[in-house]
């Protein structure tokens, strides 16, 4: 039963604050306890004046039975319920005041809860009628202004940053939905590329097949020689194209650089980091470019978790005949402990016979040089080959290292 008690409603305060952290985490049961550490000041404050507040206890004690009982709906409960509980907060703290002006915790709560609706205008609307109301009553009751000051400074502070924290998870929200479209319009208009490819490759190879096999079975009978050299070009174009299709397929499954540094602009943006891209037309044999496709989605993706970088540059150059990639940021750098990931990348960089320089400076950020010769017999006619498109970040600040 108690588990069931504390089970928070699927569109409740608490799953909204878990799901934006991460989409598979369980509920942060650990947040309202956390949240309650505040009610201290409810119970301190009065501690200072008793001679002026003698019968503020049990007022208090029944005032905070109820606020658990709020402070619990808000938090476990339906988003719904999220404003009218906060101005029965806000009702605890101007009804316990004349008792006890620790009841300035109330207006705290409360001013921080209405956010939680994600709607800026009626949010500010609350907070001030809050406000103005216990502003009116403090003054009628000839207490301090400036204890009031204090009170409903820490108020506007908790509630706008909130609110701001809130419509952060919304945009957040969004600019994942909106990568998720991405993604989708991506797939779709590779299935299309390859539905083209598919057509244009094996569409006149078996309308050749199919004319030359209904001619040699013509001829079987009647000219059994010119029956064979058909079906010997039947075999013949079946074998270019099954060697064509091999060829296609390997481009398919080949991870393409444009298309990683597209992926690694929206991972990186999302998380703040201002991504900055230098990158040359260099037409790229399909195993190189696959190589540096996989080797620039697990930099990035150490960058976004652990570099706390502010920055990247992506920079691809011909240099004197050989292929560079750079790969930096502006994180927190310091000592580099080899792992699956920088091994793995090396292994796959050798395949292809390029060479890995990693430079970390604490506080300083990382670098990654990837140098690779590039032969004139790499960019020969037969080999597949991707152009990779110049991206235009020159609006982006460059680095400093």
């Amino acid at each position: 039963m108690f588990a069931r008690i504390f089970t928070p409603s699927p569109a409740s305060v608490l799953m909204r604050y878990t799901h934006n952290s991460t989409s598979d985490a369980k509920p942060a049961h650990w947040l309202p306890a956390l949240m309650l550490v505040w009610t201290f000041w409810i119970f301190f404050t009065p501690l200072y004046q008793t001679s002026a507040f003698t019968h503020w206890l049990w007022p208090t004690l029944i005032s905070f039975v109820i606020f658990l009982w709020l402070f619990y709906r808000i938090y476990y409960r339906d988003l719904a319920q999220v404003v009218p509980c906060a101005y029965g907060i806000a009702a605890l703290a101007i009804a316990l005041t004349p008792l006890n002006p620790g009841a300035q915790g109330y207006l705290v709560y409360a001013c921080a809860f209405f956010p939680c609706r994600g709607n800026t205008r009626k949010a500010t609307r609350d907070i001030a009628i809050v406000l103005a109301a216990y502003s009116a009553e403090w003054f009628y009751l000839g207490f301090d202004w400036p204890y009031l000051l204090n009170g409903a400074l820490i108020s506007l502070a908790v509630g706008f940053m909130n609110l701001n924290f809130i419509r952060k998870q919304q945009r957040e929200a969004e600019l994942r939905l909106s990568h998720d479209e991405v993604r989708r319009l991506a797939a779709l208009a590779e299935r299309e590329r390859i539905g083209r490819d598919l057509h244009d490759l094996l569409g006149h190879t078996l309308s050749l097949i199919t004319l030359k096999s209904e001619l040699a079975n013509k001829l079987f009978e009647r000219d059994p020689v010119a029956a064979r050299r058909e079906v010997a070009d039947v075999e013949r174009v079946a074998r270019d194209a099954l060697a064509q299709v091999r060829r296609a397929v390997t481009g398919i499954r080949a991870a393409g650089f444009a298309a990683e540094l597209a992926s690694a602009k929206v991972l990186l943006e999302s998380n703040g980091i201002r991504l900055q891209c230098d990158i040359c037309d260099i037409p790229l044999p399909t195993d190189i470019e696959t190589a540096l496709a996989m080797t620039l989605r697990e930099a990035v993706t150490n960058i976004q978790r652990h570099a706390q970088a502010l920055s990247t540059r992506i920079c691809l150059r011909d240099e004197e005949g050989k292929l560079v990639l750079r790969i930096e940021d502006n994180g927190r750098g310091g000592a580099i402990i080899p792992g699956n990931g920088l091994t793995g990348m090396r292994e796959r960089l050798a395949v292809i016979g390029a060479k890995l320089r990693v430079h970390s400076e604490r506080g300083r950020g990382t670098q990654l040089c990837i140098t690779l010769a590039l032969p004139q017999a790499a960019l020969a006619p037969s080999a597949p080959a991707s152009i990779l498109p110049t991206v235009d970040a020159h609006a982006q600040p460059k680095l400093s290292h």
